[in-house]
């Protein structure tokens, strides 16, 4: 009984991981999500500190992640923590405290956001926190992670996620110094976007939103919308330069 009821929240966190992209990413081919270089007016009634909220809306992500981990609100039978779930476990949390702390931190301007962004991620990183945790705490994960250690499918996944990790900070690094040297000869906000260059920067407008699917997160519409935002701005980018996929998208 208690694994038919396992069995069944496993099958319910799928379906919602499917209908929340499926519901989510054809709205965002179509509407750009008013923040970064999409910001409304920064004087707008329902504009806020970018950097504050983006804090604010991304630990909810983790803070959801690990109540549901530790607690297991929605599951009936949760056996011990094995090896390979903490690890992946901590996978998941050293992203979050990357995206959501260390990242934001380090960036010297972000632009605006509108509160229904603020409001809206809050929601997402509610859903994505809970599912996360909960899958991962079941039955199911313990079960098809018992011997994980001793496969090399297993430290193949780990390689890949770290080589997304790394390069979406690189990636993120070369964004933050065109903010960096903008600040530094006194130019307004509104002057510090610049074509990027560098690495995966050769053949994608958005090598850190793609090395971040490498770890596990799906950011195509966004990175499609900034990639055309890209090509209407400056009249030199580079037209051989996909969205996010090299030579593909």
């Amino acid at each position: 009984m208690a694994s038919e009821s396992v069995s069944r929240s496993g099958d319910d966190i799928r379906k919602g991981f499917i209908v929340i992209s499926a519901a989510t990413c054809p709205l965002l081919f179509i509407i750009n999500a008013p923040f970064g270089r999409f910001t409304l007016l920064n004087d707008h009634v329902l504009s806020v500190d970018g950097i504050k909220s983006w804090i604010f809306m991304e630990l909810f992500s983790p803070t959801a992640f690990i109540y549901a981990f530790t607690q297991a609100p929605f599951l009936d039978h949760t056996p011990p923590v094995s090896a390979p779930q903490g690890l992946l476990a901590g996978l998941f949390l050293s992203h979050y405290l990357n995206r959501a702390v260390i990242s934001p931190l380090r960036t010297p301007s972000r632009s605006k956001s509108h509160l229904s962004v603020v409001l809206c991620g809050i929601c997402f990183n509610l859903f994505n926190g809970l599912m996360m945790g909960t899958y991962l705490r079941s039955d199911i994960a313990h079960a098809f992670l018992s011997d994980a250690f001793r496969r090399p499918l297993y430290w193949s996944g780990t390689l890949i996620w770290l080589a997304g990790l790394l390069g979406n900070i690189l990636h993120d690094e070369i964004l933050l110094n065109i903010r960096r040297n903008a600040k530094a000869k006194g130019k307004a906000k509104a002057e510090h976007y610049a074509i990027p260059h560098g690495y995966l920067y050769r053949y994608i407008s958005y090598p850190n939103y793609f090395c971040e699917w490498v770890e596990f997160s799906l950011m195509l519409p966004r990175a499609y919308k900034g990639h055309q935002w890209y090509r209407d701005k400056f009249a030199e980018y580079p037209t051989e330069r996909k969205a996010v996929v090299p030579f593909i998208f």
